[in-house]
């Protein structure tokens, strides 16, 4: 606080000066008086001299007076009060004092807290008042005070003319300047402040607030050291020899990383050792790094024109993670003539440079061939190495006898005949060929055909156009590899090189297909008017043409699932159908339950680009086999195929470091059994029949896809904070429950008994049918919010039952409508079951019409068979 003085105030009218007065503690003070309580019509005036602001918008006065108890003094007064007012003039510069008191404006009336007696006068102690008013806002270079007295017996002692103001600072390496506060009580003036000593902002220049208290509040930004600085006891100094400092962010210098120095002090980056680099994406913090060594223990598998080529990490990574394999493929020329690069026809699977994985696919080799493969280590320094000899390890390996060999017939404008021989050495009877073909350039969309015969005829091919065919055989030990490409392209007009016969044959074909398909035209138009009528057609007859898009069958319209067993390395699978995420991008934070190969956790992930989103962990337990690993990723290379809001979606694994983790969306309410069990009775049936929809839903498009669940239960249905159900659990190996009594073990695997279809359990015959009668059991399991089907009946019991057509009650108040379509969903012949398509039609007619939800069912029989629930 910064004090303009203790005035000698100058007295226009008589005030009887007086000194020996002494205050509270007894020191001698210095009062104007004046007591004219005796006289009439009192207007007694004290004006300060003139006071200068210096620049303050808001000043304090502070009084210090004694005032008299009228009812003390003796009767017969002309008049007396306990008041005196207080009054400012504002000017620019200094007038005369004989001024007009109109000029003046008053600022308060000002009262005392204690006033003294006659008694109080023989003491000559009085206590003192104090009181403080402020002025604002002033916007003159200067003021008066003046006092006015109207019949008061009043002593003032002193006035303290003041304004407060925000002190000189230095805080977070910045400098604030003293700062008077603004005009009014409430506002606060931003004052930006200066960076010192080899410091500059973070991000935006400091700032402060200065109050009306002369108070700093609300800082806002910092100044932090410049690179090549660090902070230390307030100030900034410089980085020693051997140390570094680039990021802002951080606040002391650092000790170079391995293979690099800094030679000077207020170093902001190390320079690398010879033969140790560095590329502009690695952050500084990294040590330096250089090429890899070959790679080790390479190995070839050799399958008629196809080499499987797998090798080891090199022994030295250079140290660095971003290790990428190069393969050189070169054919031996006979009689020893050298090497020729292999040319375009050969395939490389996944690529032949750039690969993250240690092995590949060769395919399309000559047959009878010998072929040298160089496999070469590289990471993101190799080519700023000058002198860096690349390191090879090389592999020579032979082909075998090719496979099957394709010739074309005849050429068609929109389709070519093809025939090929039967392979030498099959492994078994031949069942039948599969054909596949696409256009040339475009191998990502495919078609497979199949046939029992050694000839057949494509059609449907674009007139004038290159297609690719490859043939392979089937027995009952599976299927054979492809051929190798063979490429026939179409005729650009209607041209046949075949005989007579065939031709006719062709017409005939053609004919009778057209036919068939105005056939299937008519049908499918009587059937559309049934909408959401169940289809007691048969329901599973086995397509002969699949089409193949990306790697994936395609029926019409649809994207197909792929079964991982069809990859020869199984790590393909996964990397093709799942992302691999860095382990760094996620943070564990607590475990929420416990599965066959190890912990599951929740934490965030953090993706660059992406917001951070909650997610599950599953974690590969310590200790694994091989064959577990593949097993617990197994289910990964399914779920990744998936796309669905009703199914719970894959977002990465991590394989290339421990341990190994698959991640998935998080659904906040867990498994549903258990979120119902918890719930019990909380929900309106709409909201259960809403749950049941959106199960359905992700049932019909596994269905769609070809994917058969074979474990459809509440417990592997997930539930998120919105309610929204989702399917779950693809595991090759499941837990199904705690007790041993929850499977009936059959060759070849545990099925879940209470959830299984009759033809499922006596033959393992899994389908989409008997993935619809699971889902009846579910809704069952919905309906009576978790309660355990059949109750403590054992598995013999269960299956006996069923078998005498026993089927579950309905649970309580369960709706007629819904236990209806349960019952279809347990009818005993597949075929009659409805297709996950109509159960979710259906379902969406009763959610429209909620009042078809009220009737509930008669239970006296539960062993009948209802008939379809028709709603308007």
């Amino acid at each position: 606080n910064v004090l303009f003085c203790n005035y000698v105030v100058y007295l226009f009218t008589f005030f009887p000066f007086k000194i020996g007065e002494v205050d509270e503690d007894y020191a001698p003070i210095h009062t104007y008086q004046v007591c004219r309580v005796m006289e009439q019509n009192q207007n007694n005036w004290l004006h300060t001299n003139w006071i200068l602001t210096e620049g303050a918008q808001r000043v304090y006065i502070e009084l210090k007076f004694t005032l008299r108890d009228c009812n003390s003094l003796p009767g017969g007064v002309g008049t007396c009060k306990e008041t005196f007012n207080m009054y400012y003039y504002e000017t620019d510069e200094e007038e005369d004092r004989a001024m007009k008191e109109s000029r003046y404006i008053k600022v308060d009336t000002i009262a005392a807290d204690e006033s003294f007696t006659e008694l109080d006068l023989g003491d000559r102690v009085m206590k003192l008042n104090t009181e403080v008013r402020d002025l604002g806002p002033l916007s003159r270079k200067g003021f008066y005070l003046a006092f006015q007295d109207l019949g008061a017996c009043i002593a003032l002692v002193s006035v303290r003319v003041f304004y407060k103001r925000c002190p000189f600072l230095v805080k977070s390496l910045a400098e604030f300047p003293d700062t008077i506060p603004g005009s009014e009580a409430s506002q606060l003036v931003e004052v930006v402040g200066h960076c010192i000593n080899n410091s500059m902002p973070l991000y935006e220049p400091p700032r402060m607030h200065c109050s009306a208290d002369g108070e700093w509040l609300v800082p806002i930004g910092k100044c932090v050291c410049k690179p090549g600085f660090e902070e230390m006891s307030g100030y900034c100094q410089v980085c020693k020899v051997g140390f570094y400092r680039s990021q802002l962010e951080s606040s002391a210098c650092s000790k170079c990383p391995p293979h690099s120095v800094a030679r000077q002090t207020g170093a902001t980056s190390c320079s690398c050792e010879d033969e140790y680099h560095k590329i502009d994406s690695d952050p500084p913090n990294m040590a330096c790094t250089r090429p890899p060594s070959a790679p080790r223990n390479a190995i070839s598998n050799v399958n008629e024109t196809s080499v499987f080529l797998e090798w080891s990490i090199p022994m030295e990574t250079g140290g660095r993670k971003d290790v990428r394999y190069n393969i050189l493929c070169s054919r031996v020329l006979p009689d020893g003539r050298g090497l020729e690069e292999c040319g375009p026809n050969v395939r490389f699977l996944p690529r032949r440079v750039g690969l993250s994985n240690t092995s590949v696919m060769v395919a399309d080799l000559q047959s009878h061939t010998n072929y040298s493969f160089l496999l070469e280590a590289v990471n993101g320094v190799s080519e700023m190495a000058k002198d860096y000899t690349k390191q090879y390890v090389t592999l020579n390996v032979t082909t075998n006898q090719a496979g099957i060999v394709v010739r074309k017939g005849y050429t068609g404008k929109s389709s070519i005949g093809l025939s090929w021989a039967e392979p030498d050495r099959p492994n078994g009877i031949i069942l039948e060929y599969e054909i596949k073909y696409f256009e040339k350039e475009q191998d990502s969309s495919y078609t497979i055909i199949k046939s029992k015969e050694t000839e057949m005829v494509v059609e449907g091919l674009k007139a004038s156009s290159v297609y690719i065919f490859q043939v392979r055989a089937r027995t009952s030990a599976g299927y054979g590899a492809f051929s190798r490409r063979f490429e026939f392209q179409t005729s650009p007009y209607c041209e046949y090189t075949g005989t007579i016969q065939s031709t006719m044959a062709s017409i005939i074909a053609v004919a009778i297909t057209l036919a068939l398909v105005l056939l299937a035209v008519v049908a499918g138009f009587l059937l559309s008017g049934r909408r959401c009528g169940y289809s007691k057609a048969k329901q599973d007859p086995e397509e002969e043409k699949m089409h193949f898009h990306n790697g994936h069958i395609k029926f019409p319209g649809v994207r197909t699932y792929i079964d991982p067993l069809t990859y020869e390395d199984p790590n393909q699978a996964v990397h093709e159908f799942a992302q691999e995420i860095d382990v760094s991008f996620i943070s564990i934070e607590r475990i929420i339950g416990a599965g066959e190969f190890g912990e599951v956790c929740c934490g965030p992930l953090r993706l660059p680009g992406k917001r951070e989103i909650q997610v599950a962990i599953k974690t590969l337990k310590a200790g694994y086999t091989e064959q577990q690993r593949r097993d617990f990723l197994w289910e990964a290379s399914i779920m990744g195929q998936f796309n669905h809001p009703n199914i719970i979606r894959l977002e990465g694994v991590v394989t290339k470091s421990k341990p190994v983790m698959i991640i998935t969306e998080y659904m906040e309410n867990g498994s549903l059994d258990t979120f119902l069990k918890k719930n019990d009775g909380q929900f309106t049936v709409i909201q259960l029949v809403g749950m049941l929809r959106g199960i359905a839903s992700g049932m019909r498009y596994l269905s769609d896809m070809g994917y058969v669940h074979r474990d459809l239960a509440a417990r592997n249905i997930l539930v998120n904070s919105n309610l929204v159900c989702k399917v779950s659990d693809f595991g090759l190996s499941r837990v199904l429950e705690d007790d041993a009594e929850a499977a009936y073990t059959t060759r070849g695997g545990k099925i879940p008994i209470r959830w299984t279809a009759p033809e499922a359990i006596a033959y393992r015959k899994f389908t989409s049918a008997s993935d619809v009668w699971s889902y009846g059991i579910v809704m069952w399991e919905v309906m009576s919010y978790g309660e355990r089907p059949y109750w403590e009946m054992s598995n013999q019991d269960v299956i006996k039952a069923v078998e005498e057509n026993y089927r579950l009650p309905g649970p309580m108040d369960c709706p007629e409508a819904l236990y209806h379509l349960m019952m279809d969903c347990w009818q005993r012949e597949r075929t009659n079951r409805p297709k996950f398509d109509e159960i979710v039609c259906l379902l969406d007619k009763l959610i429209r019409n909620p009042s078809s939800l009220k009737k509930l069912p008669h239970l006296e029989d539960n062993f009948c068979f209802c008939e379809i629930l028709n709603i308007s």
